[in-house]
């Protein structure tokens, strides 16, 4: 696909603000996953996650959106787990910015916003659970404005659980979110991020890994130049160490081999 129809993003919160149900939601109305197949916290896989209601890992996914390609991570919203919130970041080029219209901005909150005004990513405002009899939305939108300085008009105000506007939401990322930049991803760069080349003209971002016990290491990676395909061999340059891509593809959220 055209990267100008591709959209890189993400969504922040503070814990229990409502990311995981708008992820949901987001892919029940993309037909990314069909409604039969809908469960609570979908890209929340990891059992200790449903246990408590809480995202610890972050989990990309893939939905195809009005001739778009929307690749969503989803991140965690504790504050144990910045450092996860962090690295998704540099994998994306916007964010959701989601608060409860019934709890306002909160710490965490302000974290997650500062990580990605430090990207520079493009920010969507977004107030949750606008459904709710305690919801003050107007109280929270005075919150939003004072903090990223938007105009009212960007805030849109959402119940994930019933669906109320997500479209909106999902539109208004075709709309303002910026197209895949190599550049943006460049510059996050450090000698300690890590990196992996296939060869001079491939690079790729490895924004989350995890060990599978068929698959072996599984890595997340935001392809910056070129691409990868299956047996290429690859390197991980800020760990020296070398090996094969037995399996390349996509999560829809389930891995989809390509």
């Amino acid at each position: 696909m055209n990267s100008a129809n591709i959209r890189n993003f993400c969504i922040i919160a503070h814990i229990d603000h409502g990311k995981s149900t708008l992820a949901d939601r987001m892919m029940e109305i993309t037909g990314t996953v069909e409604k039969r197949q809908m469960k609570s916290q979908l890209l929340d896989s990891m059992e200790l996650e449903r246990e408590k209601g809480i995202t610890i890992k972050l989990t990309p996914v893939q939905m195809k959106y009005k001739g778009y390609e929307l690749n969503l991570i989803d991140t965690p919203g504790h504050v144990d787990f910045s450092y996860e919130v962090s690295r998704s970041l540099q994998a994306v080029e916007s964010a959701i910015l989601v608060v409860d219209a019934t709890q306002g901005i909160q710490a965490q909150t302000l974290a997650n916003v500062y990580l990605a005004i430090e990207q520079n990513l493009t920010i969507i405002p977004v107030i949750n659970k606008v459904d709710l009899p305690a919801a003050d939305v107007e109280r929270v939108s005075s919150e939003i404005i004072n903090l990223l300085g938007c105009d009212p008009s960007e805030i849109i105000p959402v119940s994930a659980k019933t669906g109320l506007n997500v479209e909106k939401v999902l539109d208004r990322i075709i709309e303002f979110a910026p197209a895949p930049n190599k550049s943006s991803v460049d510059t996050s760069l450090t000698d300690h991020t890590t990196v992996f080349a296939t060869n001079s003209e491939t690079r790729a971002l490895i924004f989350d890994s995890y060990f599978d016990d068929y698959r072996g290491v599984v890595l997340y990676v935001r392809i910056v130049d070129g691409s990868i395909n299956k047996n290429a061999a690859i390197q991980m340059l800020a760990a020296q160490t070398s090996g094969i891509a037995l399996e390349v593809g996509i999560l829809k959220p389930e891995m989809s081999p390509k």
